[in-house]
């Protein structure tokens, strides 16, 4: 899919955009508020009952009366997307089927919208072998399209994943706590301590862009299968039935390791394939969160 048609995809996100929300915000990640604790509202006459630890002594000895102070929870939120562009986001494609990287695109622009309608801050942090760039945390519809047209044109500058670095780098981008949009195919190494970091502060959200030629390929003979991350190419006998089960057993085991790590790490844990439809995952997932 060329970037008009992803474009003309994203367009149509809006208006399904605002029940995402509700789901978004919603069960689980109300968590997202604790320790947000609440904000300072105005100042009122002491009455009867009142408790006394919310004395403003200040006003009290100015006024001569007593005054208590009056909070209100601070519901305002930030959500930030961590978007992987690494070489091997870019591959999984199968026939008629978005890559990885146009999928994951998908997905930060239905998670943007969602809270954009909701009138959330959102932030971005883009990464291949490094990070390449970051977006802080802004609200309104300018700066969504901003986010999304700079997805659109992202390009991987080269072979590697740092996953590990962008994570850290979300982390020192976040002045308070955060619900983090961590999308990548998870097909690199030495994230989990990061992962944990950003979890111990955030919630954290791994959404595992995956293809359907992670579970079958084509037996079609001999084929070259290259790593996109490291250019080695192999000839692989895609025909032979112990091939094309080791094949599915490394990925499936790929995967179960992917779902303890993020379970140990605090992360909640999605996946989200190329032939899916976005929206209907997405929202099933916070949908149901939402009724935990």
């Amino acid at each position: 899919m060329d970037r008009h048609e992803l474009l003309q995809k994203i367009t149509t996100f809006p208006l399904i955009a605002s029940g995402l929300a509700e789901d978004l915000l919603s069960g689980d990640f109300r968590s997202v508020f604790k320790g947000q604790g609440i904000e300072f509202d105005e100042v009122r006459h002491y009455e009867p009952g009142d408790d006394v630890r919310a004395i403003d002594w200040n006003v009290s000895a100015r006024f001569g009366t007593p005054y208590v102070k009056m909070y209100r929870e601070e519901r305002e939120l930030t959500v930030c997307i961590v978007l992987d562009n690494s070489a091997s986001m870019h591959t999984g494609g199968g026939a008629g089927d978005l890559s990885r990287y146009e999928q994951g695109v998908l997905a930060a622009a239905l998670i943007a919208f969602s809270a954009e309608s909701s009138g959330q801050r959102v932030g971005a942090v883009f990464f291949d072998r490094e990070l390449s760039t970051v977006f802080s945390p802004r609200k309104g519809r300018a700066h969504i399209m901003t986010v999304i047209s700079a997805a659109l044109r992202g390009k991987s500058r080269g072979r590697g994943s740092g996953l590990g670095a962008a994570l850290k780098g979300t982390g020192r981008l976040l002045k308070r706590r955060s619900l983090v949009a961590v999308i990548s195919d998870f097909l690199c190494l030495n994230w989990e301590e990061e992962m944990g970091d950003l979890s111990r502060r955030h919630d954290v959200i791994a959404l595992r862009i995956s293809s359907p030629l992670d579970i079958a390929i084509p037996g079609t003979g001999l084929i070259v299968m290259e790593d996109p991350e490291t250019g080695l190419r192999i000839h692989a006998p895609a025909a032979f039935p112990s091939f094309q089960k080791a094949w599915t057993e490394w990925h499936e085991e790929r995967v179960r390791y992917w779902k303890t790590a993020c379970r140990r790490c605090g992360a909640a844990a999605a996946e989200l394939s190329t032939a899916a439809d976005a929206p209907a995952v997405l929202k099933r997932f916070f949908g149901g969160r939402s009724r935990l």
